[in-house]
């Protein structure tokens, strides 16, 4: 805890191009050796077969609701502390950060009621059969048991990138990530728990993490946690919540999204087309870090300008984090064309899945094409959270997701049977038509807000 601005709130009142880079380059390392860890663990669950493959598969969904709301909670306080900082207000700095840890309380007991003790019908209702119900639960059970740490990890770093801190976000999530990616084979394999082990290494990482967080939050942080700080404000919690509820709907659209095309999956393609969109989608996981953190730095620098009321620099940041992120993605997209065959070995590795294994090239081949808009969209979605406006961060993302994809991809699939390939190419253009809706979107926004100033 600190009382003099530190090196990351100095970097918050600096330069904004400045900023966005240096937040986004060691968040980018950071988050890419974590979605490294889901590929790892993809690559470990694979040595057990389609069925363990599948079983994941159906807890992912379920494991994005909770970590989108976690996320969610971690973009409200972003936004709402660093629209603090921007005003040079520290009473209220202090007194956000301590109502946040409120939320995560509540939100964790809230997670690990529901998904522990209806895990299984819940399960049935998204049509997992016996053939893989008993796997599912086991990896389910564990990991939701841990949601406390789930909760307290995803949204400390928001905290944390509130006020810059970008080192410590960065150094929890590498911590995790390869402690979670040292204990994975040794659970999994030596000491036979099978996918239980995969789901044990990741709390246990993360318990760890969580705390090393808590020694930051009292000993090297601008924000103090303090008691003596805490004046309950329900308005604090409306402005962290107008952020994070829907932030974290939008999670919950993706994993519903998930769900959906699962079921699709199963229509056309039984187990095999759930097993090969699963594996692939933790590749686009590793490559989505790049936009991902830059939408989640401009949230914090977007935040910052508006609270200290710099509003002709908003317009800026958001060209600038969409140049950045397209040169950076346009570099993966070529590189997953070039090299998909050999990428999609590392999941189908055993003689028996050379079918699964063509198949995961060729997804990979088509769904990296859509990385090319995600920077338009992810970036528009970032300006309005660093703002406050929720809600239209939202529209963006169920325009995208709930309109344009599910449409695009039941026609594709069901009408015009194309099968798997119906699925794949309906993301794609989706995301390509949703995220050139959100950058008009916000672009008006920006406009309007300027008229304002002027005004």
């Amino acid at each position: 805890m600190s009382e003099n601005p530190t090196e990351g709130v100095s970097t918050l009142y600096g330069d904004p191009k400045k900023a966005i880079l240096k937040l986004s380059l060691p968040m980018m390392f950071a988050m890419f050796v974590n979605s490294l860890y889901a590929l790892v663990d993809g690559i470990w669950v694979g040595g057990l077969g389609d069925l363990s493959i599948a079983a994941v598969g159906f807890i992912n969904p379920l494991y994005l609701i909770v970590i989108g709301f976690s996320n969610g909670l971690g973009a409200g306080a972003t936004s709402v502390i660093s629209r603090y900082i921007g005003a040079k207000d520290k009473k209220q700095v202090d007194n956000s950060g301590i109502h946040v840890l409120l939320l995560i309380a509540i939100l964790s007991i809230l997670f690990t009621f529901l998904l522990t003790l209806f895990l299984e019908p819940i399960l049935r209702y998204m049509g997992v059969d016996n053939r893989i119900m008993n796997i599912s639960l086991s990896y389910g059970r564990i990991l939701f048991l841990g949601s406390i740490f789930i909760v307290f990890t995803s949204t400390a770093y928001g905290i944390l990138r509130a006020e810059g801190n970008v080192k410590k976000a960065t150094y929890g999530l590498l911590i995790g990530s390869v402690l979670n990616m040292f204990l994975d084979p040794i659970f999994i394999y030596p000491m036979k728990m099978g996918v239980f082990g995969a789901g044990l290494a990741s709390i246990l990482s993360l318990a760890f993490v969580s705390i090393l967080l808590v020694y930051w939050f009292k000993k090297e942080t601008y924000i103090d946690f303090s008691l003596k700080n805490f004046s309950f404000q329900f308005s604090l919690i409306k402005k962290i919540l107008f952020v994070g509820i829907p932030a974290g709907i939008e999670m919950l659209i993706v994993a519903f999204l998930n769900l959906f095309l699962n079921s699709i999956l199963l229509i056309v393609g039984d187990i095999q087309g759930v097993a090969v969109y699963n594996a692939g989608w933790r590749v686009v996981m590793v490559a989505l870090v790049i936009p991902m953190a830059i939408a989640t730095s401009t949230i914090a620098v977007v935040g910052a300008n508006y609270g200290a009321k710099k509003f002709e620099n908003i317009e800026m940041i958001y060209n600038y984090s969409i140049k950045l992120g397209l040169l950076m993605v346009a570099l993966i997209v070529v590189f997953i064309l070039i090299f998909a065959p050999q990428i999609s070995y590392l999941f189908a590795y055993l003689p028996g899945l050379v079918s699964i294994r063509n198949l995961i090239s060729e997804f990979l081949r088509i769904i990296c094409l859509f990385f090319l808009f995600l920077p338009l969209g992810m970036s528009a979605s970032a300006v309005f959270q660093g703002v406050g406006k929720g809600l239209s961060s939202l529209l963006i993302t169920v325009i995208r997701l709930l309109i344009f994809e599910i449409i695009l991809t039941y026609v594709l699939t069901i009408i015009c049977g194309l099968g798997q390939y119906g699925v794949w190419y309906g993301i794609v253009l989706g995301n390509c038509f949703g995220s050139i809706f959100g950058y008009f979107y916000v672009l008006r926004f920006i406009k309007k807000l300027n008229k304002e100033e002027i005004k």
